[in-house]
């Protein structure tokens, strides 16, 4: 502890607890694709207690998922809670969506990496379809519908809402499904384009590991609530990745698998 001396105004002679380690400074990882796509680089920030400063294998899956999927978000507007570095909006937004709004919590570091984000990996005529929104999850939407536009008066919603590695708050089950409830358009055949080819359903799409084993039953709590409030529940993807922290406890397979469930509503 720093000695104290008269005339000593610094604050190390008050508080004794020893300093903070520095923030460490943001990372960047890279989502590498098929021939003819651009990589996309995202920085993650240095530390953040909201999991922000990785790059999960969900969100890496997601990203896959929805490059091989372009009926998803080709012409759609796309909704991301809880975003992180914001991989599969992003996506979403290079592969031809509408609109793509991005939203996490609403802490300067996360909002501004997210912009950044935007920035490196959207062109600049395309960055307008891109809105980077703080959101509480089970809050009022009403700024997230605001960024649709008013001709959509008869579905305001979202025809993707995207999840990804969100569920392991079990404590937020109820407030994601919210979110989930007020945000996604309805399905009306009034919502989809004037072509007559057959387009898929509004849905919410939740990709996720069980990083805890033991509370693989907690995470799937998740789907069981979901179908109590109407929601059509449906497994759609499944692959195993190099665990992201293998020195953790539990089964490996367990921890390194990503699965996918599309939400419908009845």
């Amino acid at each position: 502890m720093q000695d104290y001396h008269e005339g000593d105004l610094s604050l190390g002679g008050v508080f004794t607890e020893p300093p903070r380690p520095p923030t460490p400074d943001p990372t960047l990882s890279t989502y590498s694709r098929g021939p003819g796509q651009p990589d996309i680089t995202i920085r993650l920030v240095g530390s953040h207690p909201l999991w922000g400063h990785h790059l999960w294998n969900a969100a890496v899956a997601f990203a896959s998922y929805l490059d091989s999927h372009e009926e998803l978000i080709s012409n759609k507007f796309v909704l991301e809670l809880g975003a992180g570095g914001g991989l599969p909006g992003i996506v979403s937004a290079q592969n031809g969506a509408t609109k793509v709004v991005l939203t996490d919590y609403p802490d300067a570091a996360l909002i501004e990496n997210l912009a950044y984000n935007v920035r490196q990996n959207i062109r600049e005529e395309q960055r307008s379809n891109v809105l980077t929104k703080g959101y509480i999850w089970g809050k009022p939407v009403d700024t997230l519908i605001a960024a649709l536009p008013q001709d959509r008066e008869s579905c305001r919603g979202f025809d993707l809402i995207i999840l990804s590695d969100l569920i392991f708050n079990h404590s937020q089950h109820d407030a994601l499904l919210t979110s989930c409830e007020l945000c996604l358009a309805p399905i009306s055949g009034k919502c989809n384009d004037s072509t007559s080819l057959p387009k898929p359903p509004p849905c919410a799409l939740v990709f996720y590991t069980h990083h805890r084993p033991h509370l693989a039953h907690r995470d799937l709590e998740f789907f069981t609530m979901a179908r109590h409030r109407g929601w059509n529940c449906e497994e759609i993807y499944t692959k195993l990745f190099p665990p992201m922290f293998p020195e953790d406890p539990g089964d490996v397979e367990v921890r390194s698998t990503v699965h996918g469930w599309r939400l419908t509503r009845s």
